[in-house]
């Protein structure tokens, strides 16, 4: 009989920086751990496990009861499978589920929980190889579910679920990005539309109110189709404005390393949603998707491209935070070691400044958590 020993929660340890000569060694203490999602399970209650392939209109899911044969699929409404849940745990079941995360948010997985069961989210895989259906997915699910509660981590990930504040936050940060991609197609709209009737170029900022008053020139039903694309874009700029004001009340007092930007910082902030979420270096940067990829075998070991598994809208942040951080903040120690290779040929800069976006990362997440300070990273206050 094999014993699985899982990894205990790690509680609030002291961090001891390494003694340099000439200054004192301050202990700061490091911030409690936050662990991924585990399963408690009660040896006395029987289990039901939930394989769900999660649709807009309906859920398919599949059964199995301890470890037993799945069952026969079937399809729910997301009211539907609640109220199962609930009967199955008021008959005194343990009931697990599992499922891809995807646009619907975490809803279904808050109800579930609501409802008594035990809910874990995982990013989207391939389940079903060369055939794929619903069914097919559901089953996948919930066989991998029952390989994992008994013991084999390697068949689930659970990723970590944001709380409402937390997505709220966040929310504000995409739709401050959505509402300039708006104002952005509004604006080159107005601009394809005059260069093919007109022949004419339109100043960058067409709309505003010195340089609206020189199209007055125009045909007028040209210029009432722009005034249209005007007032759209107007009360865009005007929720973003509004936008913008919340997101600099967040970081209001703070001191930030010249170069980075406030709202820079608060998209990340909002991104990753708390930094003390990791618990080492390695998971901070497996979370930006800048790991390069790897095919080795035997001697030979070869790195490709980087994965690009992680966040994407924080690996761009990053990636565009590194050229000005090149640029203001000479004394970055991570960029000091590699300034032989920043100093060859575009095509390794290029490289070079993916690598340091992940070292930017975990930078962060030290001087977030106080790890460090921004000194000790060679960083320099706005």
């Amino acid at each position: 009989m094999k014993t699985y020993f899982l990894k205990p929660i790690m509680t609030p340890q002291t961090l001891t920086p390494t003694p340099t000569p000439g200054k004192p060694v301050v202990a700061r203490p490091l911030p409690p751990h936050q662990p991924l999602p585990r399963p408690v399970i009660d040896p006395n209650k029987p289990m039901l496990k939930l394989g769900l392939d999660v649709h807009l209109e309906f859920i398919m899911a599949v059964a199995q009861p301890d470890h037993a044969s799945p069952k026969a699929p079937r399809k729910f409404s997301r009211q539907e499978l609640v109220e199962q849940v609930k009967r199955w745990t008021a008959e005194g079941l343990q009931v697990f589920c599992v499922q891809e995360s995807c646009g619907f948010g975490f809803v279904l997985h808050r109800e579930l929980v609501a409802a008594g069961a035990q809910s874990f989210l995982i990013t989207p895989v391939d389940l079903s190889g060369k055939r794929k259906t619903d069914k097919l997915d559901a089953r996948a699910l919930c066989l991998r579910l029952s390989r994992w509660l008994d013991g084999n981590r390697d068949e689930l990930s659970p990723i970590r679920i944001p709380s409402e504040a937390e997505q709220r936050q966040r929310e504000t940060t995409r739709r401050r990005k959505f509402l300039k991609r708006q104002v952005r197609q509004l604006a080159n709209r107005g601009h394809g539309q005059v260069a093919e009737h007109c022949h004419q170029e339109l100043p960058s900022r067409w709309w505003g109110a010195r340089n609206w008053k020189k199209l007055s020139a125009l045909e007028p039903w040209l210029l009432a189709v722009l005034e249209k694309l005007r007032d759209l874009i107007v009360a865009m700029e005007n929720q973003l404005a509004a936008l913008e004001a919340e997101l600099l009340a967040r970081v209001k007092d703070q001191s930030l390393p010249k170069g980075l930007g406030e709202i820079t910082l608060v998209t990340l902030d909002g991104e990753v949603c708390d930094w003390h979420r990791f618990n080492n270096r390695k998971q901070i940067g497996s979370y930006t998707g800048c790991c390069p990829g790897e095919h080795s075998s035997g001697g030979q070991r070869r790195l490709g491209s980087i994965d690009r598994m992680g966040n994407g809208r924080v690996r761009s942040l990053l990636v565009e935070a590194v050229w000005r951080f090149l640029v203001w903040q000479p004394e970055w120690k991570a960029a000091q070691r590699m300034k032989v290779k920043l100093a060859a040929g575009s095509a390794l800069r290029k490289k070079t400044v993916v690598a340091l976006a992940r070292q930017l990362a975990v930078d962060l997440w030290r001087w977030r958590t106080s790890r460090c300070t921004m000194a000790d990273l060679g960083w320099i206050a706005a």
